[in-house]
């Protein structure tokens, strides 16, 4: 029987998905749209792990924090786990603004409509508040209410996903519209992106609750297999099956683009690739990637599409480059984020303290430059009075 008290084989998947998305969005913002071409093998069988990569990197952050919340003996309130998810949602979702502004634009008091739009981390911020609070309203409950609730938030948003897709959200102010619909531009949305943070959640309170069971792995492996397969590969079917023996033809438009099962499916058929090889992944540097997923996102954002600045790699290299140029462009840059991340990471304390002076010698300088105002203006106020005094005294 192994502990699970630490899943390497998490951290690994979660370092793997992160670095995936540093190479899919370099490709795909930078690569030639002449070379996209999907009869292309070695083009086609990219785009589909791409595919893949925004599931499992969602699944895997609801795994994660749902993992540590369940782990805390604390029930409730009492959980500083609630506390802390809490701050880290409000965090994401103020990053996710953070890194869509243009301090330009600011400047200049102009907020861009690509400011409001949605993206992985205000959906992820969303979800946490999400998990939290089916937290809460279930801590009272049988324990199996949670997980349950967990699974049918998935099943939901995955099977009406082609109804609310319609859904215009007209008169909505486009602040709230986006989380809802791309219609504007947004990457992401929380229906139906949520949806995966909801199943990772779900998978989180198995692994607690089985964590001591003989033969875990071997067990998870197998049900992973199993049942990743039969959504990758059955669902369509299912769906036409059923829809034949209920009658209800919403069924067969789920199949009409029938994706979110199926990346559903590949999402656990990769949970059980890399519980199969967690021997492999105990390695300092999966973890210390795993564990900083977070900074390397926002450095990624902020070289490749130039958050704050505009002034990114792909403004100026947007859909220009060939293969040979856009694949080791792609590996140098998930070595560079990677790297500047883990440079920040081992010297966080030291550059936060830098920052702290930093902004404090700023404050120092801003009210010693009030007071010459105020002083300034003072003094200026005393003669325009006096100069007034006196012209009315001559008059």
């Amino acid at each position: 029987m192994e502990k699970t008290s630490r899943l390497y084989f998490i951290d690994a998947m979660r370092a793997w998905a992160i670095l995936m998305m540093l190479q899919g969005h370099f490709i795909d913002g930078l690569l030639d749209p002449v070379f996209r071409d999907p009869a292309n093998p070695v083009y086609s069988t990219w785009l589909y792990f791409r595919g893949i990569t925004a599931p499992v990197f969602f699944t895997v952050s609801g795994f994660i924090f749902t993992y540590l919340l369940l782990r805390h003996p604390g029930q409730g309130t009492e959980n500083p786990r609630v506390r802390k998810g809490v701050r880290r949602g409000l965090q994401l979702i103020l990053i996710g603004y953070l890194l869509r502004s243009n301090l330009l634009g600011l400047l200049d008091g102009v907020i861009y409509p690509s400011f409001y739009l949605v993206d992985v981390l205000h959906c992820i911020g969303m979800a946490l508040l999400l998990i939290i609070g089916v937290y809460q309203l279930t801590r009272k409950s049988s324990a199996w209410l949670f997980p349950a609730l967990l699974l049918l938030i998935t099943a939901g948003l995955f099977l009406f996903e082609p109804a609310y897709k319609m859904w215009s959200f007209e008169g909505w102010p486009a602040a709230f519209a986006n989380y809802f619909t791309k219609a504007n531009g947004s990457v992401f949305t929380i229906i139906p992106w949520v949806g995966y943070t909801a199943f990772g959640a779900f998978l989180a309170t198995a692994f607690r609750r089985y964590g001591g069971t003989a033969n875990l792995y071997p067990k998870s492996i197998a049900l992973s297999l199993l049942t990743g397969g039969a959504l990758a590969w059955y669902s369509s079917d299912f769906f036409i099956w059923m829809a034949g023996v209920t009658g209800w033809e919403h069924l067969n438009r789920v199949v009409e683009n029938n994706y979110l099962f199926i990346r559903l499916g590949d999402v656990l058929l990769v949970f059980a690739v890399f519980m199969l090889l967690r021997g492999l992944m105990k390695k300092p540097l999966f973890l210390r990637i795993g564990q900083n997923t977070l900074s390397i996102y926002v450095i990624h954002f902020v070289i490749l599409y130039g958050s704050l600045t505009g002034l990114g790699i792909y403004r100026f290299l947007h859909h220009s480059l060939t293969p040979g140029w856009v694949i080791p462009g792609a590996l140098t840059f998930m070595v560079a984020c990677t790297w500047l991340s883990l440079v920040y990471d081992a010297n966080a304390a030291r550059i936060r303290e830098g920052l702290t002076g930093i902004l404090y010698a700023m404050r120092a300088i801003l009210e010693r430059g009030a007071a010459m105002l105020y002083r300034g203006a003072r003094t200026s106020a005393d003669r325009l009075v006096r100069l007034i005094s006196r012209a009315e005294s001559r008059s």
